[in-house]
């Protein structure tokens, strides 16, 4: 982990002096088909970031607490980065994934269609790996092996 440091001035920002700007070793990053609608795209992020925090502990901060003492949960403690592409895109993105052994999760379009977790892994297990009519990908690694993973993708607008 790398620290940098930025200055808060400059078009749209608010200036509170010299802030802490961290550089992790590592990314966490989403990858979303691109025809999905914007409720699948925030469905498929939200489940597919849920597995790499539980697989992951390493990824979790601690809990949060407001100016009153009230506890709010952990959350990562690094951007999680969100980027689309053509369904071929991930195919590849999911295929080199694999040849690196990173962890990841996957979201399929069978997955829109079942309504809870036995359902959805079953309708995974159902298809073979080649099979997968993935919508979604999320992957953690080193920065760098994370990159060419997603290689062809663009960041999310």
């Amino acid at each position: 982990m790398q620290t940098t440091y930025k200055t808060g001035d400059g078009p749209g920002r608010q200036s509170h002096g010299m802030s802490t700007s961290t550089r992790f070793d590592t990314k966490i990053a989403v990858l979303l088909r691109e025809d999905l609608e914007p409720w699948q795209r925030l469905n498929v992020t939200a489940f597919l970031v849920s597995g790499l925090g539980i697989q992951l502990p390493e990824l979790i901060g601690q809990p949060y607490e407001d100016a009153d003492g009230v506890p709010y949960l952990p959350m990562f403690r690094q951007p999680v980065l969100v980027f689309q592409g053509a369904k071929e895109v991930l195919r590849a993105a999911h295929e080199r994934a694999l040849s690196r052994a990173l962890p990841r999760a996957v979201f399929t379009s069978d997955l829109f269609a079942t309504g809870h977790d036995d359902a959805n892994r079953a309708a995974v297990r159902a298809v073979p790996t080649t099979g997968l009519d993935l919508v979604g990908l999320a992957v953690h690694g080193p920065r760098n092996a994370v990159d060419k993973v997603l290689k062809g993708a663009r960041m999310h607008p």
